[in-house]
């Protein structure tokens, strides 16, 4: 009986764990072929450490940006193209982790990769850093086009998640082929719903997104 009772706790605990709010979905339920890569469930981030909230890489958003993300992913195929997606769905306690992070001005393990020419005590001031994220409404994805046939990704002038004007959608220091790539990626997201942050050009947000001022706090499991 004791047997029975723990299996059932256990089932009970795993099904509860997964649930996910209503208007939520995890994205290779809708995308099958996506390739994803959560940098904050890695410690290839700005921070150097896997970010709190990020307990795996199970891509997380709304139901409608998750459909409308389905259509870019057709349409890109259609050219032997692909998408990579580095950020959905990203629960309130990261965020805070960020901020977190950001007071302490000595801890600077990643700073010659993601931010070598903004120093860390003007993060908050730059806007690189805030309190708030439009990824907690589960309606904003951080995304990139890779190659349908070697899987790499093209070249977008700047890293994903790259403190500076590098990483600006318009920023003119780049080649011609950059500028085409990063071209691409704004056409094919706004054709499909999508609005773009400019001074990121990975940064996308689902237009008359479904949960405009709630910030959610939910782990990603």
């Amino acid at each position: 009986m004791k047997l029975y009772s723990s299996l059932f706790l256990l089932l009970f605990s795993f099904f509860s764990f997964a649930q996910l709010p209503d208007g939520f979905t995890y994205v290779k339920d809708v995308i099958t072929d996506l390739d994803v890569e959560l940098r904050y469930n890695t410690s290839n981030n700005f921070l150097g450490k896997p970010v709190d909230g990020y307990h795996s890489n199970k891509l997380i958003l709304t139901k409608q940006t998750a459909q409308a993300l389905k259509l870019v992913q057709e349409e890109l195929q259609n050219k032997n193209l692909c998408l990579k997606v580095y950020d959905g769905y990203r629960p309130q306690r990261a965020v805070n982790h960020f901020v977190r992070w950001a007071k302490v001005l000595n801890d600077t393990i990643n700073k010659s990769r993601f931010y070598p020419n903004v120093k860390k005590r003007h993060l908050f001031k730059k806007g690189y850093i805030a309190s708030k994220s439009g990824h907690s409404r589960g309606s904003t994805v951080d995304l990139t086009i890779v190659d349908g046939n070697t899987g790499k990704p093209l070249d977008m002038g700047s890293p994903y998640d790259f403190f500076g004007k590098e990483s600006w959608v318009d920023y003119s220091g780049i080649t011609k082929k950059q500028k085409e790539n990063r071209q691409l990626l704004q056409a094919v997201m706004l054709k499909h719903g999508f609005r773009n942050y400019p001074k990121e050009w990975w940064h996308f947000t689902l237009r008359h997104e479904p949960f405009p001022k709630t910030f959610f706090d939910f782990p990603i499991e």
